[in-house]
């Protein structure tokens, strides 16, 4: 596992121009995943954000059409694990230190409250399948995009999408992202296993790490 770093010397080398919104809260956005986030979860981020504009494009969802709406979506795509960093490893659920990392982050570059509850919604619930799914237009469009990542939600039920799973991992590369994601969950419940409420998702991680503690590779409840 990687360690912690404050620098980009986490970061994968990006060109970020074609998919980060010219705005300064997608900017600023951007530069704080790229800078803290491990890379394969920062090109998994990357691909959740591009699947979750495909989906909005194919919904005719105003998060694809209106700029303000789309800077919602890029943000909570692109923070949306942001809780996995250790600078933002606080004493809750990785996704609630997550979101409330971002919401943070944002309130500085002119994000309004009611926008900020959104994307505060939508990182907190991601994992929370059954209920992101009811909790606004945001949250549902993001909870998708992680699932087609992760080959949960088949891409070509999205008009456009067909042939676009290929393309993203071939420029954004997975990396192992399964296991890196569950182990860096898990390495912040085994220090504070108050960050793992037992019904959660890192919950059911954190569980399966003490049954397995040797297991090598993905974690099996991933």
């Amino acid at each position: 596992m990687c360690p912690p770093s404050s620098s980009n010397s986490r970061s994968s080398p990006l060109n970020p121009t074609f998919f980060v919104p010219a705005s300064e809260i997608g900017q600023k956005a951007f530069e704080l995943a790229s800078s803290h986030l491990h890379p394969a979860i920062l090109n998994h981020s990357i691909r959740v954000y591009l699947y979750a504009k495909a989906v909005a494009a194919s919904k005719r969802s105003t998060y694809n059409t209106d700029q303000a709406k789309q800077d919602l979506l890029f943000a909570a795509c692109i923070l949306h694990d942001i809780g996995t960093t250790e600078r933002h490893n606080g004493p809750n659920r990785f996704e609630v230190d997550g979101a409330d990392a971002a919401v943070e982050h944002l309130a500085k570059f002119g994000m309004s409250e009611d926008d900020s509850k959104e994307v505060w919604v939508a990182i907190a619930l991601h994992t929370s399948d059954g209920i992101v799914q009811r909790m606004g237009e945001l949250a549902r469009i993001v909870r998708m995009a992680i699932e087609i990542d992760f080959g949960r939600n088949q891409v070509d039920e999205f008009e456009g999408l067909a042939g676009m799973k290929e393309r993203f991992e071939g420029k954004y590369k997975r990396m192992e992202i399964e296991e890196v994601l569950g182990d860096e969950v898990v390495e912040q419940a085994v220090k504070s296993p108050g960050k793992a409420p037992p019904n959660s998702w890192p919950g059911v991680l954190y569980r399966s790490h003490l049954e397995n503690p040797n297991w090598p590779g993905v974690n099996k409840a991933f």
